[in-house]
Formats: C-alpha cells, sequence, structure tokens
C-alpha cells in the first residue's frame, strides 16, 4: 500500500472503522493505492463504483457493521480490500442515503445479536441479507442524504475551529510557563540535568 503510488486505491476495513465517514469522496478522501499496478491489475472482481457501499465485516468492538458509500469515483479504479463486504445495490437510490441510513442505529441495532467472535468480532453476508430497512422516496432520500452531508461538514468544521483554538491557547501557557523564573521548564531543566 502507498500514498501516492500506483494507480488503483485500495478501500481498507480499518479505514473503514476509523478514517470514513458515512460517505467516502473518492475526489476529496485520501485513500491508499495498491503500490504494484501489476498485482492491481490482476484484480478478478469489479471494480468499486459510485453508490457501491463497503462494510467493515470485522472489527474488535461492535463497530463491526460500520460502512461507507462510494462517490465520485469517475475514472478511478477502486477496490475494496480484505475484511470489507462490497455492496452494490440493486436498485436506485439517492447519494449519501444508504452511507447514512446503514450506520444509523435503526439499521446497526438489527447487527448486534448477528455478530459472532470474542476477540476479534464478524458479520456474515448471509446475517446481513435478512436486515430490513426502511427507505423512503428517491426525493426524501436525497434530502436526508443532503442534511446528513451539511451536518457532518458543519462537525468537521467545528472540529478544525476547535482544534485550532486549543493549539492557541496550548501555545500561550508553554510561552507563559516558559516566561516565568522557574516555571514548568525549568523544573524540567532540574529532571533531566
Amino acid at each position: 500500500m502507498s500514498d501516492s503510488e500506483g494507480t488503483v486505491f485500495d478501500i481498507h476495513y480499518g479505514d473503514v472503522l476509523i478514517k470514513y465517514g458515512s460517505v467516502l469522496d473518492a475526489e476529496k478522501a485520501d485513500v491508499p493505492r495498491i503500490a504494484n499496478d501489476a498485482v492491481a491489475n490482476r484484480q478478478t472482481c469489479d471494480c468499486l463504483q459510485d453508490g457501491d457501499v463497503i462494510i467493515a465485516d470485522t472489527a474488535e468492538d461492535s463497530a463491526v457493521g460500520k460502512c461507507t458509500e462510494l462517490c465520485n469515483s469517475a475514472g478511478k479504479k477502486v477496490f475494496s480490500g480484505l475484511h470489507t463486504m462490497p455492496l452494490r445495490p440493486m436498485r436506485k437510490y439517492a447519494s449519501g442515503y444508504l452511507g447514512h441510513y446503514l450506520n444509523s442505529p435503526a439499521f446497526h441495532d438489527q447487527l448486534l445479536p448477528l455478530m459472532q467472535g470474542i476477540k476479534v468480532i464478524s458479520v456474515s453476508r448471509s446475517a446481513i441479507e435478512d436486515m430490513t430497512m426502511s427507505v423512503p422516496s428517491v426525493a426524501e432520500q436525497a434530502s436526508i442524504g443532503a442534511f446528513f452531508d451539511r451536518l457532518d461538514s458543519l462537525i468537521t468544521l467545528h472540529q478544525r475551529k476547535y482544534c485550532g483554538v486549543v493549539s492557541w491557547m496550548l501555545g500561550v501557557a508553554l510561552v507563559r510557563l516558559g516566561s516565568e523564573s522557574d516555571g514548568a521548564f525549568g523544573e524540567m531543566k532540574h529532571v533531566l540535568r
């Protein structure tokens, strides 16, 4: 795997669990690449396309089943890696709806009794096949997807602002401590001698 070498992208289950939100924008996200194109081009499975959902089928806790919906992947070869379950919808859904709905408690709570394992927990494709979904009209799906995309953007914006403020406050505190005659830095000098 590489951050810059190779032309084929690989969605890893760990990234689905931790790094990606409910919708993965292939234009904006930092998706790892398979470094060796010769190996990548021997893949026999279908490439992922917009609207496909990638489920992490293995985790160390009840996060198993977390998923991300792929968008803006046109022109890119994208595969899902080990411990993922790629799903291609059999009917039309509005962009963003499946990613958000399949991560909601209404859907994910159905997975809890189907999870198997002690240290590492997994869920099978056959278990997921029998689950029920609430599917409103495509227009309502579009509204729901757009609402949660805007909410995710707002949360991200506020997290960045918060981190900026915390960094600034930490810098002020360090300058203040460093300027005191025998502040925290002075004490550390005695410890490190």
